[in-house]
């Protein structure tokens, strides 16, 4: 605690938004970690009720594609409406009841388009035999996929009210994000016959709690407006300026998710599912990295350019090199950990060692993706603070074509391990893009 207090101290000498962001990433960071925890044990269930069965390939499979727009419409939330409300909250108080309502109903009507083509798409694909799958594990997903499609209005709201927590400064809403997990975990403990069902209805059960947790304490603090189907409110110019551009940005960049998912279904059965659990515990180095920095810096970026004033430039290229250096170290102690966090985490009942061996090295070839990783995550929150949203868009065609070009040259000669190191020349390549765009723009 005397460390922290330090350091604090040094942040508000140099500049007091350094104070700001060091106090939101250790906030964000303890209710991440706490969250992280919970996935890990939740991992550690699924591992020991399934291993790397068909089950878990045709549950990745249909949630990696259905929660694909719920991502994008997250990270646009993010980018788009945080500045927004910070904006509309100095400026137009009076009008946040309203934008708010309305926005309410957009995300509602999308939800249920996005509903109504994924599970006519889904349901096409796996009929014909599209998907690549072998046909136990498509039969598996044939019966999981009414039940995952509820996780996209559920998912939309989600994101929704999370973003809105998000621009007040309200960081518990990182901690509310790991109540599916304990829904999933308490599902597969509960029906311990198997099947499919306990992952899937679990997952829906988890996003439904996670939903009211969300709205009932915007309720008590009388944030919460029924739905509005109309778009009247001012505040949607602003809204559409971003939101377009970023949703091009984002999809390219996520659809590395999808083309890694395709990628691994070509490689037999299991291989998913080994991927999965390679990037389960790569997503809890980077989400308790890489949250609690996005989380931490935005709102104060954004408050920066409403007029907070400071060298937000210096400041935010300060924290690019410190998260640099930060990864750096973390890739280290991750290589010579990676081992034995396998073997905790997963190595029990259908996960046997030799499944520990298999995920440990796709594992290590993913690691070096996190320096650049937690750099791009300060860069980016800096430039959506600037409202720079084509270089956020452009960010995501680099992404994704470095993903494309990545696979075709590694995976022929690497499996499922060219699939992991390929993340690496991705955010590389961003970590250049938006170094070279802010040193420009000094």
């Amino acid at each position: 605690m005397n460390l922290l207090n330090t350091l604090g101290a040094r942040f508000k000498a140099a500049d007091p938004h350094h104070l700001a962001i060091f106090r939101g990433m250790v906030t964000v960071a303890i209710f991440t970690f706490v969250g992280k925890l919970m996935s890990a044990a939740k991992e550690m269930v699924v591992a020991y009720r399934y291993g790397i069965a068909a089950e878990v390939d045709a549950y990745h499979f249909l949630y990696n594609l259905i929660a694909w727009p719920i991502g994008i419409w997250c990270s646009v939330l993010t980018a788009v409406l945080v500045p927004l409300a910070v904006k509309m909250r100095e400026l137009d108080p009076l009008g946040v009841p309203r934008f708010r309502s309305e926005l309410f109903g957009f995300a509602l009507a999308l939800a249920a388009g996005l509903a109504l083509l994924a599970g006519l798409g889904l349901r096409s694909m796996l009929a014909l035999g599209a998907s690549g799958l072998p046909a136990y594990s498509a039969q598996l997903a044939q019966a999981a996929l009414p039940g995952l499609l509820l996780l996209l209005p559920l998912g939309m709201l989600v994101a929704l009210q999370s973003a809105w927590m998000l621009s007040a400064g309200r960081h518990v809403n990182t901690l509310m994000d790991s109540i599916p997990t304990f829904f999933i975990a308490a599902s597969i403990l509960a029906f311990p016959s198997g099947g499919i069902e306990p992952l899937v209805w679990g997952t829906v059960t988890g996003f439904a709690c996670h939903l009211l947790a969300l709205l009932l304490p915007m309720a008590r603090r009388n944030e919460l407006e029924g739905p509005v189907f109309r778009r009247v409110s001012p505040h949607w110019t602003w809204f559409w300026q971003g939101f377009g551009i970023m949703i091009g940005g984002q999809a390219l960049m996520s659809m590395t998710v999808i083309i890694d998912q395709f990628y691994a279904v070509g490689l037999g059965t299991g291989a998913i599912a080994t991927l999965g659990y390679a990037n389960r515990i790569l997503a809890l180095i980077l989400g308790l990295a890489a949250v609690a920095v996005s989380r931490a810096t935005l709102p104060v970026f954004s408050q920066t350019r409403s007029g907070a004033g400071g060298d937000v430039h210096e400041v935010a290229t300060y924290w690019a090199r410190l998260m640099f250096m930060v990864g750096i170290v973390v890739v280290l102690i991750s290589v010579a950990l990676a081992p034995f966090a396998v073997e905790l985490l997963f190595e029990r009942g259908q996960f046997t060692a030799r499944d520990t061996a298999i995920v440990t090295e796709v594992l290590r070839f993913g690691l070096p993706q996190l320096p650049f990783y937690f750099s791009c995550m300060v860069l980016v929150s800096y430039a959506l603070s600037q409202r720079r949203y084509k270089l956020i868009f452009w960010s995501g065609v680099l992404g994704c074509i470095g993903k494309i070009i990545g696979n075709l040259l590694l995976v022929p000669h690497l499996g499922i391990n060219g699939v992991a190191l390929g993340s690496t020349v991705v955010y590389g390549l961003n970590a250049c893009l938006f170094w070279l765009s802010v040193k420009r723009s000094s």
